[in-house]
């Protein structure tokens, strides 16, 4: 009986092929296996390949092919003339030292165990070198009682000992590691610092996008080897403005229904995600409907949403609009000022409230279990809103359970589009005028009005009129190979 025993890969990885990116297979019978437009390739190296050279991080194969009628045939038992081909390998670069933050108290306090069960052993398996002593002082200091200290450690460390930087816990320390990266005076160089995430706190909804967007499931081990394979791309920031005060966001920012969801949760947080359907299910029951308007500039094919208008450069600077509130406090001056946009010479559209949710994101998830914006990309220089105006209480009920899937944006209470910058002028509770709402950029309270859940605190900017300008593929990630 005649034995078809197939070819069995030993070797298996991604890699670039005369410049165009791969999966690259080295068989048991000694072939190697690649696919280009025109089809799977292969090259048998004891009988085509004749030598190599290394320049670099590059391998140059020498092999002779088959041709036949102008035609190179690769790996063939043809008998076609033999012609000589060169053919450059180029592995992708991978980390070989990375800085490692690890947030302990993120989602279900399971950061520590993350990292010292998974995230350690394959970085070590890889030959990845990490100092865990300096993880550890990174662990320790977190345990400050102040938030934005992963900002201020990425912002003075000397980032030419690593090959980038992971974040063990949720979205809440990566939007810190990118605002610490744009205040540094080296900020044009610092900021193509590739960031890892590993998914470990109540917020997953970036590395959730990544992975997600090559099909492996959300989980620490997956995303660590994403990290070790070392593939990157690129991802939009956009810049919160408000005054002379900025804060850099590269995940979403809500106002009304899902901020309010967001950060009144908190006091819900033993129960890890589940807190967000939790109390969502209570807002929903008690629903509140916001006036106030917005502006944008829409991204093409989504000129026809909103009514013209004309855009005004006066913004709050460091006042509120509601008196008695506490005053904001001044950010510091960063050394990004943002994209170098003329918003003036833009078409803008505007839309009035009352809003029960204005939803703005940069990717696809918001969480493990909400895709908030399926049609959102990377770096296509664009945020995609989500709006809901008005909706019974059923239909709300509908979307929550559409939001694993992204099936809420087909709802007729849903308007779904694609902006390029955005003013948000917030306003007041439309049944108790005293009373605001909240302002949550990243996970994080960026403002506060009158009478909201822990309205006394400090916040960086005031309830009040702020702008949003994206800049397109600012920021570098570690991700899985998209092909």
């Amino acid at each position: 009986m005649e034995n078809h025993q197939q070819d069995r890969s030993i070797i298996s990885d991604q890699i670039k092929v005369n410049g165009n990116l791969t999966p690259l297979t080295l068989t048991t019978e000694g072939k190697l296996q690649w696919t280009t437009e025109e089809g799977q390739q292969s090259l048998t190296v004891e009988k085509e390949v004749l030598g190599f050279i290394i320049q670099g991080s590059k391998i140059i194969i020498k092999a002779v092919t088959e041709k036949r009628d102008g035609i190179c045939s690769f790996g063939s038992a043809g008998g076609g003339a033999l012609v000589r081909k060169n053919f450059v390998f180029e592995p992708l670069r991978r980390p070989k030292r990375l800085f490692i933050l690890v947030n302990p108290f993120g989602g279900k306090k399971s950061a520590l165990k993350i990292f010292f069960d998974v995230v350690k052993p394959l970085l070590e398996d890889a030959e990845v070198q990490i100092t865990v002593q300096e993880v550890l002082i990174v662990i320790m200091l977190s345990e400050t009682k102040y938030q934005l200290h992963a900002k201020e450690v990425v912002s003075t460390m000397d980032l030419s000992k690593y090959d980038g930087i992971v974040c063990v816990s949720g979205d809440g320390i990566l939007v810190e590691v990118v605002n610490g990266l744009l205040e540094r005076e080296d900020w044009n160089v610092a900021i193509k610092m590739p960031l890892g995430m590993v998914p470990a706190g109540t917020g997953n909804g970036m590395v959730k996008s990544t992975l997600d967007s090559a099909g492996e499931p959300c989980t620490a081990s997956n995303a660590v080897v994403a990290i070790i394979r070392g593939h990157k791309c690129s991802l939009d920031v956009a810049t919160i403005l408000q005054g002379d005060t900025k804060f850099f966001s590269v995940l979403m920012l809500a106002w009304g229904l899902v901020a309010d969801v967001d950060i009144e949760s908190e006091k819900y947080r033993w129960m890890g995600s589940a807190r967000l359907d939790f109390y969502g299910l209570q807002r929903m029951l008690s629903l509140r409907q916001y006036s106030g308007r917005i502006s944008f500039v829409p991204a093409p094919g989504f000129e026809a949403y909103g009514e013209p208008t004309r855009y005004n450069g006066e913004f709050a600077s460091t006042h509120s609009i509601n008196p008695g509130q506490e005053q904001p406090v001044k950010a510091e001056q960063y050394s990004y000022q943002g994209p170098d946009v003329d918003l003036t010479n833009l078409e803008w559209r505007t839309i009035n409230g009352p809003f029960i949710s204005v939803w703005l994101h940069n990717v696809p998830w918001g969480g493990d279990n909400t895709m908030a914006a399926p049609d959102a990309k990377f770096a296509d220089g664009n945020l995609d809103l989500i709006l809901i105006k008005d909706c019974p209480k059923l239909g709300l009920l509908a979307l929550m359970t559409n939001l694993s899937n992204g099936g809420h944006v087909k709802s007729p209470h849903v308007l779904y589009l694609k902006v390029k910058a955005f003013i948000l002028e917030p306003g007041q509770l439309t049944k108790d005028p005293t009373r605001g709402g909240i302002i949550d950029v990243d996970g994080e309270v960026l403002a506060r009005g009158n009478g909201t859940y822990k309205h006394g605190q400090k916040t960086l900017m005031a309830y009040d009129k702020l702008q949003i300008t994206v800049d397109r593929g600012l920021a570098t990630l570690f991700c899985p190979v998209q092909l």
